[in-house]
């Protein structure tokens, strides 16, 4: 494990595409998990903010994601109980407009299935936004159907959409995803947790 890890952490894979974009900068993987995680945390990419500091969804949208999840800080950001694995562990920059640029799917289809390797404890997957959807959901068709058919997943799955504050008016459309889809979630995070 510590060797998938040392070897995503060292990844300059998209340092030329990285280098092309508005932001020009260079890559920076997060890696955030360790073997003995019960929780995984499947999710995009990470933002300018998660670049800068090295620590997965240490932004706004993380205090929401914690808030959804029913985790303070401390359990959060331990690594051998949450697992965070996006879709693509370098923030892919911005375009020319100042919008997020997709995950390079090369990072998905190099280091996902070593690194998903190496977490045989996991009792909880939780996708977060399109992208990690589309990875994990074969029959996927849109990020509100995977949220609301949540369940249908298989046991110990749950879709979410990305906790952005630019999701702030899908969340007030569909009231139903606080209403009956996060009480479901903090049980499962507790029991995944505590078992």
């Amino acid at each position: 494990m510590a060797t998938v890890q040392s070897d995503i952490s060292k990844c300059r894979i998209c340092a030329t595409r990285f280098a092309a974009t508005a932001t020009r900068h260079q890559p920076r993987p997060v890696v955030w998990f360790e073997p003995q995680a019960r929780i995984l945390l499947a999710g995009q990419a990470p933002g300018a903010r998660v670049h800068a500091a090295g620590k997965p969804f240490w932004d706004a949208s993380g205090t929401r994601l914690r808030d959804w999840l029913g985790l303070d800080e401390a359990v959060f950001y331990d690594r051998s109980k949450v697992a965070v694995m996006p879709m693509a562990f370098c923030f892919p920059g911005y375009d020319a407009k100042g919008s997020d640029l997709p995950p390079p799917p090369i990072c998905a289809r190099t280091w996902r299935a070593p690194a998903l390797a190496t977490l045989p404890d996991v009792r909880l997957t939780v996708l977060i936004g399109g992208h990690a959807m589309k990875y994990h959901l074969p029959d996927f068709r849109s990020v509100t159907q995977a949220v609301a058919e949540w369940r249908d997943h298989p046991p110990g799955v749950f879709a979410l959409p990305h906790p952005s504050w630019r999701n702030t008016g899908w969340l007030k459309k569909n009231p139903w995803f606080a209403a009956e889809v996060l009480p479901r979630l903090k049980l499962a995070v507790s029991e995944a947790l505590n078992d």
